[in-house]
């Protein structure tokens, strides 16, 4: 088993992968994590190593990779775009493909910001056979020009998970009732999950303040139960 950072192009530009990547080249399923506000830091390179563990190919893309090294880190998310998003997550599933070995069937998950973009690609991307959304904030918000991911709902063609807190209020219980009523319309297989006292980046173990043990566990190992009926032993 090795994890290392790999790289590939997309317009232009050069993005790096921090990924996980069995030894024998054998046919493994793949999940891609897309990254949240923070970017491919410690808590996202920890859920590639334990999913890894768990026999996945997996890969997370830094999706920054456009923007100058020394833009001001709070600014950093609100200089992308959905079609740049778009095409990183792509070119990571691309990337993929250039491996000694068949990466099949995908999923994807994310956190937070990677929430909103797992929930995005599900509609984008047919590739994608699962995905879980861990708290993906403004999905009813388009990035740049197009539809929000909310208005993209009826281009979901696989089983979508979603994992939120009570507490949190991007997205709030409302936020996450609207949209479990707008797939039960579409009839788009989905399964929500939300945990009392928790709020917003429950899963995040580098916050004290937002950490919740219970919650953190509990929906990740919901997530690797999935993961498992979807992408190890498909229906």
């Amino acid at each position: 088993m090795a994890v290392r950072w790999d790289t590939t192009q997309v317009d232009g530009s050069t993005m790096r992968i921090y990924m996980g990547v069995p030894d024998k080249p054998s046919a493994h399923p793949g999940i891609i994590i897309a990254q949240h506000a923070s970017g491919v830091d410690a808590q996202i390179q920890d859920a590639v190593h334990r999913l890894h563990r768990e026999g996945y190919v997996v890969a997370a893309p830094e999706l920054y990779h456009r923007q100058p090294a020394n833009t001001d880190p709070s600014k950093r998310l609100g200089l992308l775009v959905d079609r740049e998003i778009i095409a990183d997550i792509n070119a990571t599933v691309a990337h993929l493909k250039t491996l000694r070995m068949t990466v099949a069937p995908l999923g994807i998950t994310g956190f937070c910001m990677g929430g909103r973009v797992t929930y995005l690609m599900a509609c984008v991307n047919p590739e994608f056979k699962a995905a879980a959304v861990f708290y993906g904030g403004n999905i009813f918000r388009a990035l740049g020009e197009g539809q929000s991911p909310f208005e993209r709902s009826s281009g979901i063609q696989c089983p979508v998970i979603g994992f939120f807190g009570a507490e949190d209020t991007n997205p709030s219980p409302d936020d996450v009732k609207k949209i479990d009523a707008e797939l039960t319309r579409l009839n788009k297989w989905h399964e929500f999950h939300t945990y009392n006292n928790a709020g917003h980046a429950f899963q995040n173990f580098w916050s004290a303040e937002r950490y919740r043990e219970r919650a953190s566990r509990a929906s990740w190992t919901e997530m690797l139960a999935f993961f498992t009926e979807y992408l190890k032993r498909p229906v």
